[in-house]
């Protein structure tokens, strides 16, 4: 008998340690590097990450990553380089959806990021300035934030993290220590440390539905302008509102649904679609998560009355547009 046993691997490494690698080993077959060129030259550049949804070649990337780029090609975990094709992008969560020539290949698995705690541990995986397959870990720092995306459209739920990430980690997964992915990684705060930021694993799950299905994604478009403004607190207790902050109407489109609703400029929204209004991002946030065509509840504070409103909103008409 040894009388000075060596410990094994497993034993050498700590339940953090443990927990890292188990991710990487996961999900880390299944991050890509990105990249794209001008048509019809062999040369390629612009390094970013994806990471492989499905074994028939459909990988998801930022937005901003494929942006106006003639020409993208995905290189894989085993070195291979392929061809990649747009499927659909949506600028306003910043997310892309490419399918590549090729079957059988290892893919991630989305987690649910509604479970995410504050603290927890999580894994990015990308190519950072070009340096491949580097991983980070961190925690989930907060989560609920909202970000403003290319288009001036605030993204919903995201999940801001320490995890270290830098450019080139853009559209390459977050993951929790089981390997299942819980975000897109998308930003960082410019000249700040640990302030980094992704878009939520059911974001993604939804939009790359809607991608695959339309080539685009369906949102719905009131048709107002709205304001911050503070409701009286004789108001606010009268009529039990979460909060006194909330949304008011500066402007009605012409032919709107919101027009064909009566909804008019002075008009405070303090519920939409069934959720409190605080202020105009909650009325952005709740038409945009609204399907288009079907009928959607407000109410508002006309003066000292309360009215209850129905609205159809129509498709978001084109990127870009700001109001609710």
């Amino acid at each position: 008998m040894d009388p000075n046993p060596q410990p094994d691997d497993g034993e050498l490494l700590d339940a953090y340690s443990q927990a890292v690698v188990r991710a990487v080993e996961r999900v880390g077959p299944a991050v890509v590097s990105v990249a794209s060129g001008p048509a019809g030259s062999g040369r390629l550049h612009g390094a970013a990450s994806g990471v492989v949804l499905a074994p028939d070649g459909y990988v998801l990337t930022n937005h901003h990553v494929v942006q106006a780029a003639p020409r993208l090609a995905v290189r894989l975990s085993d070195g291979r380089t392929l061809p990649a094709v747009r499927v659909g992008e949506d600028p306003h969560t910043d997310l892309a959806l490419l399918r590549i020539p090729e079957g059988g290949l290892p893919a991630a698995e989305l987690g649910d990021s509604s479970r995410l705690r504050v603290g927890q541990l999580v894994v990015a995986i990308g190519n950072p300035l070009g340096f491949a397959a580097t991983v980070t870990a961190g925690v989930v720092s907060a989560l609920g934030r909202t970000l403003y995306s290319q288009t001036g459209r605030l993204i919903d739920n995201v999940i801001q993290t320490d995890a270290a990430l830098n450019p080139g980690n853009s559209g390459g997964p977050l993951a929790d220590a089981w390997g299942r992915v819980v975000g897109i990684n998308t930003a960082v705060i410019a000249g700040a440390q640990g302030l980094c930021f992704a878009i939520p694993a059911n974001t993604a799950r939804w939009v790359a539905g809607q991608l695959l299905q339309y080539g685009r994604v369906r949102r719905a478009y009131l048709g107002v302008a709205a304001e911050p403004v503070r409701v009286e607190r004789r108001l606010a207790v009268e009529y039990r509102l979460d909060s006194e902050r909330s949304a008011r109407v500066v402007r009605v489109e012409a032919g709107s649904a919101a027009d064909r609703a009566g909804l008019r400029p002075g008009d405070v929204v303090v519920r939409a679609s069934g959720r409190a209004v605080r202020g105009p991002e909650d009325l952005q946030l709740a038409t945009g998560q609204h399907p288009p065509g079907q009928p959607m509840e407000l109410w508002v504070l006309r003066g000292p009355r309360m009215l209850r409103l129905e609205a159809v909103p129509t498709e978001l008409p084109e990127p870009g547009v700001q109001s609710g």
